[in-house]
């Protein structure tokens, strides 16, 4: 495919909208893939990447390389995705720390309209399919409930998070940091990708090899995980496309207990900034939440989280089918 630079630009931004859906918990970096109409060449492209293409530099190359990954496509891609993570990450702390009621909100109504954008893609409707959606959002649900089982800044933990989280960029459906909230790790992703761009421009070496530490035991991860799950995933999404969005579907209502908006801390740890962070929470109602629980405030917030999706699916059903 020959392209131009105002189309890789225009790839770039895509990214750009897909890293800023990432470090949402509750858009998916792979739905917003799926609308702007690149998903199939995402996939195709993360296939090709493996150690066969330095067989492919040593005999033809570093151009023809580059060409068989779709390295063009793939740079212009994730720079965009970097880009948006980066200028998002500072803004969600000070959020998290300074409007967790309004910020989980908006979370929420996200989560509530992708529940419902996820689940009418689904064709046929069989006791199989709705057996999985109640099962896994059983499961989802209990999950939410547990105390992480490692600190979420251990290495091992940071590996396996980074993992996890990486499904989000191969299946529409779920977000990665959706997945590293559920995780206990949402905030430790977060400071960390603030940390490391701090540290270097204040020229804090010790916070920023302390970030970059973090940032590449979650990048390994991640690797690990695409490779791992994306021929897995994406025959799933081709040959079992109703059960994968029934399980998808049933994880997503599960977990809405763990961005509820109003939530009573159970159990705090301190963190690697010295900083006291909620460990374990539990969902409460309004009227028992302590402090202002600017419950007007908190629905309106909700209801434009719900209409972002709503925004998306139109724009997605404005693409021509293939």
């Amino acid at each position: 495919m020959q392209r131009r630079l105002i189309d890789y630009l225009v790839i770039s931004f895509k990214g750009i909208a897909m890293g800023a859906a990432d470090v949402v918990p509750g858009v998916s970096g792979g739905t917003i893939a799926f609308i702007s109409g690149i998903y199939e060449e995402l996939i195709e492209s993360i296939d090709k990447v493996s150690l066969n293409v330095f067989k492919v530099w040593k005999k033809e190359g570093f151009k023809a390389a580059w060409s068989s990954i779709n390295g063009s496509f793939l740079l212009a891609l994730f720079s965009g995705i970097a880009i948006s993570i980066l200028s998002l990450a500072k803004l969600i702390k000070w959020l998290l720390h300074n409007e967790p009621v309004l910020l989980w909100s908006f979370f929420f109504g996200l989560v509530l309209a992708s529940i419902l954008y996820i689940a009418k893609q689904i064709k046929s409707w069989s006791p199989l399919v709705i057996i999985a959606i109640v099962a896994i959002s059983v499961l989802s649900y209990y999950i939410t409930l547990a105390e992480p089982f490692a600190s979420p800044e251990s290495p091992f933990y940071l590996l396996f998070c980074g993992f996890i989280a990486i499904i989000a960029m191969i299946l529409p459906g779920v977000s990665g940091a959706f997945i590293l909230l559920i995780l206990g790790a949402y905030q430790t992703a977060i400071d960390t990708i603030n940390n490391l761009r701090d540290g270097l421009l204040n020229g804090n070496m010790e916070l920023f090899k302390d970030a970059l530490l973090k940032f590449v035991l979650l990048g390994i991860g991640a690797a690990i995980g695409l490779k791992v799950f994306s021929k897995a995933l994406n025959w799933m999404f081709k040959h079992q496309k109703n059960l994968t969005l029934a399980i998808l579907t049933g994880f997503m209502i599960g977990s809405l207990n763990k961005i509820w908006p109003w939530k009573e801390v159970l159990k705090t740890r301190i963190n690697s900034e010295g900083e006291e962070v909620t460990l374990l929470d539990k969902s409460i109602l309004p009227s028992s939440y302590e402090g202002d629980n600017q419950l007007i405030l908190a629905i309106v917030f909700i209801v434009i989280g719900f209409a972002t999706i709503l925004i998306l699916e139109k724009l997605g059903n404005k693409k021509p089918k293939a």
